[in-house]
């Protein structure tokens, strides 16, 4: 089971219909250089499935710093994935994958207080005629993260 911590949010069941950055940023004023230590990562959850009716629709996930909390200026990535609806081309997944209670991990590499920016936080990007997709967001230790959760779409046996 994953612990998590209110103020280690960054979405919380947003609905994501274009671009956009997560409803919560995390101020890091008081504690640079993250990921030193234990290790940290960000932990996302489909709340609701990604829609591909017109099997063009794309979801891109960012961890990024920033020099401001609307994540504008100074943006530095810290980790991506990609879903593709039909046949993605590598490195991005199948956005079949994006059910409802799908998880997935991006770890946040050690850094030095020049390295990273005053606030750390998310983005989606979406691309194709109509995608959408809940998602909820959390910063926790990868020690929380509960690797051995699997999800199984609606209608399969597993034998």
């Amino acid at each position: 089971m994953t612990i998590l911590d209110a103020q280690g949010t960054f979405s919380d069941a947003q609905a994501v219909t274009s671009s956009a950055v997560g409803t919560n940023v995390i101020d890091l004023v008081t504690a640079r250089s993250i990921g030193n230590g234990e290790p940290l990562a960000v932990l996302f959850v489909v709340d609701v499935a990604a829609d591909q009716t017109s099997s063009d629709e794309d979801y891109t996930f960012d961890v990024e710093y920033a020099t401001d909390t609307g994540q504008t200026t100074g943006r530095q990535l810290i980790n991506r994935r990609v879903f593709e609806s039909g046949t993605p081309d590598a490195p991005a997944q199948n956005a079949d994958l994006l059910v409802i209670g799908f998880q997935f991990v991006m770890n946040i590499p050690p850094t030095t207080l020049d390295e990273d920016g005053q606030y750390i936080g998310i983005r989606y990007t979406t691309a194709g005629t109509s995608p959408t997709i809940t998602c909820s967001a959390y910063l926790v230790p990868q020690s929380f993260v509960d690797a051995g959760k699997n999800t199984y779409a609606s209608g399969y046996s597993i034998t």
